[in-house]
């Protein structure tokens, strides 16, 4: 399977960096990892809600680009439904034995995802209600995204 992990912007710290590259790593042994980067758009300090509106939507664009037809988008957005570990894994395992060859993850800029890319997602998924920032939500999927692939395989990952 193809797992492609679409986020706006750019890491900046190193440490962010070394991390998003050990579980890239780690992860060639169960998937195909596709990371893709687009730009994100400067938010102007008391932007009105049509700036932000417009903002997300240029987001958007760039994100719906780099999807490719009939894969499976998982959207994280805090208005998502919650999984633990073993139902993300579930829903990995399940999504392959149904044939879906590519499941796209979706991380937003700091205002979130626009409209547009929350309508072609399949689901939304949400990690909490708290904010992360977008770096660091990476690390976050990348980990659970390998985890699952460790539950999957039947081996132990720590709990």
């Amino acid at each position: 399977m193809k797992i492609t992990l679409v986020a706006v912007g750019k890491i900046k710290e190193r440490f962010f960096a070394d991390a998003v590259g050990e579980y890239a790593k780690r992860l060639g042994k169960y998937c195909k990892l596709e990371i893709l980067q687009v730009a994100d758009e400067k938010t102007p300090d008391k932007a009105s809600e049509e700036q932000k509106r417009q903002i997300k939507e240029r987001e958007g664009q760039r994100i719906l680009s780099q999807i490719k037809e009939g894969a499976y988008v998982i959207a994280l957005a805090i208005e998502g439904e919650t999984a633990s570990s073993e139902g993300l894994a579930e829903k990995i395992e399940q999504l392959g034995i149904g044939g879906k060859s590519q499941v796209v993850f979706v991380i937003g800029g700091s205002l979130g995802l626009s409209e547009a890319v929350l309508r072609r997602a399949d689901e939304a998924l949400s990690f909490s209600r708290m904010t992360f920032p977008h770096q660091l939500m990476r690390v976050i999927l990348l980990e659970q995204i390998y985890r699952s692939y460790r539950i999957i395989a039947g081996e132990p990952y720590h709990k």
